[in-house]
């Protein structure tokens, strides 16, 4: 592919670093809540609405529905729930089927749990991603709404989203934000000299203590509370609001696909409360086995918090309970399994705060700038080796594998893919990161960026099997052709066996050399790098 070609790929398109750091420097969250604040108080309800988000879809532990419920209440007015469906966005972010349809069937669920509370939940479309605000607008002036409520996303086109939504409505409908999808509030952990903390160890370290001295921001808040049940006469029309399917280019290549994942994920905060205790009943293992893949120990919640099905605190208010009650998450106040399970939880907090603070990350770029002038190679075989788990390195063949097959990966195995795709092969980091998207089940757009984000590390994907799957059962299991390989041979069957053994394996030899790609790379990145002034 031809460099004009690459850039009309959609996941390679971005603004220029000079134009990125203008916007890190000039933060559309800070517009967004100078556009809050602007708001005239409207003091006469009419009726309220909760605007459900793709990362908010439960009734349970919802911040913004929480207050919602609340000024309906104190008003004595009726509150609605309207959740916005558009299939061009769906397109735009790459969103895999697996997603779609685990969010498409956790709506139905929100609507039956609202609909015993005389609550609706109505379904909007905007087919184009520029119809969203006037959409969401014309229903609210349609149907009286004075007061709108909704959770914060921290990504920066959802940001000027609501930046225009509020520009739209004028004084006719109060808009109120909250933080939902974090226990610490994005932008809010700052360094000593008041800058937003992109340093993981310090971040964690200062988490910590700040939930340890305030254990109220771990504490749920209720399911909304009922409409009078005239509402269900006074707005019957609202209440036939149909469910959103899945568009075309976001379905299952079958029904027997479709029927495999959601076995695999059914959709709905029950299941996410019922997976939550489940773990719980072996966290105590969780910090010496998280990165065998082998072991199966990781909670697998990740598809539920990135559709907000399941919040933190919930989580954390069931790991506390099981913490005797502290929420002292520190290597001295909990145990080896409860210390390393919330670390991965506070990763997901700093992920946010980043993209709240650096933009320019979910706009196609790297966090550090400077690997924008990084010149990728176009290795066509490579690719689709990668994308069919068959590159010759078992360990990145299993992940590859797995994904396909659950919509899912191990995260050890996540870190294994990528460093193979962008040093190995040298291909853009952005491809694979796309290719995430498009199938995942827990696609998260904080996560998967930063996850892909590029570093100098390139894992060795057979000293990384041997050290987390050294019997070579997860290999085994995803890569059948190497069942019968015995011991360490089955970490690097093409330099380990003999030429008569392996060609009987119809198992493809390495695709590059790993140590001589691994050299390339690092030369690569020093020289293109060295000099970038973005």
């Amino acid at each position: 592919m031809s460099k004009r070609e690459a850039l009309d790929r959609p996941e390679l398109k971005h603004p220029s670093t000079k134009r990125a750091k203008q916007i890190d420097e000039d933060l559309p969250y800070h517009h967004l809540l100078e556009a809050l604040d602007s708001q005239n108080e409207i003091k006469d309800v009419q009726k309220v609405v909760h605007w459900f988000r793709s990362k908010d879809l439960r009734i349970q532990d919802n911040i913004g529905l929480h207050h919602a419920s609340d000024l309906a209440q104190s008003s004595k007015k009726p509150l609605i729930g309207i959740y916005l469906h558009c299939p061009e966005e769906l397109s735009w972010h790459g969103t895999s089927p697996a997603r779609v349809d685990f969010i498409c069937e956790g709506l139905k669920i929100m609507q039956d749990e609202l609909k015993d509370l005389n609550i609706p939940l109505v379904f909007l479309q905007a087919d184009k991603r520029s119809d969203i605000v006037s959409t969401v607008t014309k229903f609210l002036r349609d149907n009286d709404v004075s007061h709108v409520f909704a959770n914060y996303e921290y990504e920066v086109d959802e940001l000027r989203r609501d930046i225009k939504f509020l520009k739209e409505v004028g004084d006719k409908t109060q808009l109120s934000l909250h933080h939902d999808q974090t226990v610490v509030e994005p932008g809010t952990m700052l360094t000593s000299g008041g800058k937003p903390m992109k340093v993981f160890t310090p971040y964690h370290k200062t988490w910590l203590s700040i939930v340890k001295d305030d254990p109220s921001l771990l504490d749920t808040v209720p399911p909304p509370s009922k409409n009078p049940s005239s509402t269900t006469k006074d707005l019957s029309s609202l209440f036939s609001s149909q469910p959103p399917s899945p568009p075309e280019d976001k379905q299952f290549p079958s029904t027997s696909d479709r029927t495999r994942i959601r076995n695999l994920w059914p959709a709905g905060h029950a299941a996410a409360t019922k997976r939550m205790q489940s773990f719980l009943t072996h966290i105590s293992t969780y910090a010496s086995t998280r990165s065998q893949p082998a072991h199966d120990s990781t909670s697998r919640l990740s598809p539920y918090f990135s559709a907000g099905m399941y919040s933190a605190r919930s989580a954390l208010s069931a790991v506390r309970a099981h913490n005797s009650q502290s929420a002292d998450f520190s290597e001295s106040g909990s145990s080896a399994g409860v210390y390393s399970w919330v670390r991965e939880v506070v990763f997901r907090e700093l992920y946010r705060q980043t993209t709240l603070t650096t933009p320019h990350t979910s706009m196609n770029l790297p966090q550090n700038l400077k690997f924008e002038f990084v010149q990728w190679e176009e290795d066509g075989k490579g690719w689709e080796k990668w994308i069919e788990g068959r590159t010759g390195e078992p360990f990145v063949d299993a992940g590859m594998r797995q994904l396909r097959a659950e919509a899912w990966m191990h995260n050890r195995l996540r870190m294994n893919v990528s460093s193979y795709l962008y040093c190995n092969l040298l291909i853009d980091y952005r491809r694979g990161e796309r290719y995430f998207a498009e199938t995942l089940v827990d696609w998260d757009l904080s996560n998967n960026t930063q996850g892909w984000e590029p570093s100098y590390t390139v894992f060795n994907p057979v000293s990384q099997a041997e050290r987390n799957d050294p019997g070579g059962e997860y290999i085994r299991k995803w890569v059948p052709e190497l069942k019968d390989v015995q011991g360490k041979a089955i970490f690097a069957p093409f330099a380990r066996l003999s030429k008569e053994e392996f060609e009987k394996l119809e198992y493809p030899k390495p695709h590059v050399d790993w140590k001589e790609t691994k050299q390339r790379a690092i030369e690569r990145f020093k020289s293109d790098m060295r000099d970038a002034s973005p």
